[in-house]
């Protein structure tokens, strides 16, 4: 018994010693002071690490070569170049589940990164009340390079987000004014009909009347309609199969699903005078057979898809939709595609559509110390929207863009070792989107009058199909009918309660009118209950938040005028 006795009381020692040593060595390990990454020559040594939130959806790169999210082609030039090591410690498969890891960050329940792109309204008011982000009012004004302070100052509503109390608490994920949409146009169609383009909304009508009575294909059959379009969602998709011209031509500058900032006050489009004469027209079009007879089913991909198949003569949307469609010309013989402006309004006036400045905002975790590194970081993906520096043909040879034979190519099949598609390495980075400062397409404007394409983003534009080109040429021509919504706040509170349910009715009442199922008048009950239910209040609430969001000059704070 003795024996066993000593015998514990050796391996209670042995146990205390080693607990002892390990707690000396994890205090000496934390006495241990890191020395500080200093930035010499653009690079900082030692290298310093920047942990980042993304959205890994298909935009959001792609990796071949072995290559990983947290090493590849991108993140080893950052280390190498910059001493910056981008490691991205929260992942969400698609903005549902993104969503819900950067919420249950702020609950405390994993770190929250660094970096953190978020693309929720709601969720970017949520992170600012939560008091776990940063005020970057002094950062922007002290660390954001020159060229991107130009940037920014042409955009000082992609702000009004991200400000409290006259405090900064995030930037917009690199604005730019989006791309127009154009009108697709089997231009074969025109000319076997020998009809030119419209540009009026009676011309309009004339153009898909023939379209479906004529037999523009020459087949003998009556398997033809003049216009397709997606109203599953709302009549105003932004993007693609988009009516929203048709709208915009009575209503002028007030479009469906938008807010319009009229002299000062926000307004709601949906319930504006012009809708009930919109919906009147489509409702005649639609009776006489000239759209998509599913568009209430259809969402804005499925809507093209008549279009594709030789059946629809116009289509609307952004000038790359054209890519996603001339597979007509293919397998249709004779099937030409031709890009157009959108028709003028019913008084003469262009008609307008909806745009974009951004997609989410930058917020940072209230302990990042780093913000100079991500601005040096952040200043270098500009360099592929501006032709300069490393990156001034793309951002790695042999992935996005390569050299052959001296001349710089876009086309992948032609790359040294060649490729199905480009990569998409600028989005391997923190943001989706690719930076860009071309706007609506100001280097295709360029193109089309003649300057040379001697830099990186003009021989990529060079690069497209001529369709392609026009349509961008296009869409910078016309760039002011181009309208970003006016507000782009979270939710207000009467919003949380009863906005579904309004748009509910709208979609509802807008579908069943050009259905034919609900009389004209319906539009005049649905604004009335539209007030009603909650609209009034949402308004009120609405013009508050702008109020308050434009109170503070905090454009001037942030070195920004």
């Amino acid at each position: 018994m003795r024996k066993r006795t000593d015998l514990w009381k050796m391996v209670s020692i042995v146990i205390l010693s080693a607990i002892l040593v390990a707690g000396c060595s994890q205090g000496e390990s934390a006495s241990e002071t890191a020395p500080a990454s200093v930035l010499k020559d653009g690079k900082y040594d030692p290298p310093l690490t920047i942990t980042i939130a993304k959205q890994q959806d298909e935009n959001a790169g792609k990796y071949i070569n072995g290559e990983t999210l947290n090493d590849n082609v991108l993140t080893r030039w950052g280390e190498q170049n910059l001493g910056i090591q981008i490691q991205t410690t929260l992942l969400g498969g698609d903005a549902s589940q993104y969503n819900t890891k950067l919420r249950l960050a702020l609950t405390g329940s994993e770190k929250l990164p660094d970096v953190l792109p978020v693309y929720d309204t709601m969720l970017v008011n949520d992170l600012i009340e939560s008091g776990q982000v940063k005020e970057i009012t002094e950062d922007i004004s002290t660390y954001m390079p020159d060229r991107l302070k130009e940037i920014y100052k042409q955009y000082p509503t992609t702000f009004n987000p991200v400000v409290r109390d006259g405090k900064v608490y995030g930037m917009a994920i690199a604005p730019n004014l989006t791309e127009g949409e154009v009108m697709l146009i089997r231009q074969d169609w025109l000319d076997q009909l020998n009809m030119k383009a419209p540009t009026t909304i009676e011309e309009f009508e004339q153009v898909i009347a023939a379209f479906t009575n004529e037999d523009p294909d020459g087949n003998g059959k009556k398997d033809t309609y003049g216009f397709t379009f997606s109203g599953k969602d709302s009549y105003n998709t932004g993007w693609v199969s988009d009516p929203v011209m048709i709208f915009s031509a009575y209503t002028g500058k007030r479009l469906p699903r938008q807010w319009h900032n009229d002299n000062g006050k926000l307004t709601y489009g949906s319930v504006a005078d012009g809708n009930k004469e919109a919906l009147a027209k489509l409702r005649d079009w639609y009776a006489k057979g000239y759209l998509n007879k599913e568009l209430a089913t259809q969402g804005a991909w499925d809507a093209l898809s008549d279009f594709t198949e030789g059946k629809a003569g116009i289509i609307i949307g952004r000038p790359w939709l054209y890519d996603s469609v001339k597979d007509v010309e293919k397998n249709v013989e004779g099937a030409k595609i031709s890009a157009y402006p959108t028709i003028k309004g019913v008084n003469g006036d262009k008609t307008y559509q909806s745009a974009q400045l951004n997609d989410g905002v930058f917020m940072f975790n209230k302990d990042f110390q780093n913000m100079e590194a991500f601005f040096l970081y952040y200043d270098k993906m500009y360099d592929a929207a501006f032709s300069t520096g490393d990156f001034k043909y793309g951002y790695a040879q042999g992935y996005d863009y390569d050299i052959v034979n001296n001349e710089v190519t876009f086309d992948p099949t032609k790359f040294n070792t060649p490729l199905e598609a480009v990569q998409g390495v600028g989005k391997m980075a923190f943001t989706k989107n690719t930076p860009s400062v071309d706007g609506p397409g100001q280097s295709y404007y360029y193109l089309a009058n003649g300057v040379k394409a001697d830099t990186g983003v003009l021989i990529q534009s060079a690069s497209k199909d001529q369709t392609t080109q026009d349509g961008y040429r296009i869409s910078y021509e016309n760039r002011d009918i181009l309208l970003p919504n006016a507000f782009n706040g979270p939710p207000t509170p009467t919003m949380q309660n009863v906005w579904e349910q309004l748009t509910t009715m709208e979609q509802e009442t807008f579908t069943k009118i050009i259905y034919g199922n609900e009389p004209l008048e319906a539009f005049d009950t649905f604004v009335k209950q539209w007030h009603e239910k909650g609209g009034d209040t949402v308004i009120e609430e609405v013009n508050e938040w702008y109020n308050q969001a434009s109170e503070t000059d905090v454009m001037t704070l942030m070195n920004l005028k």
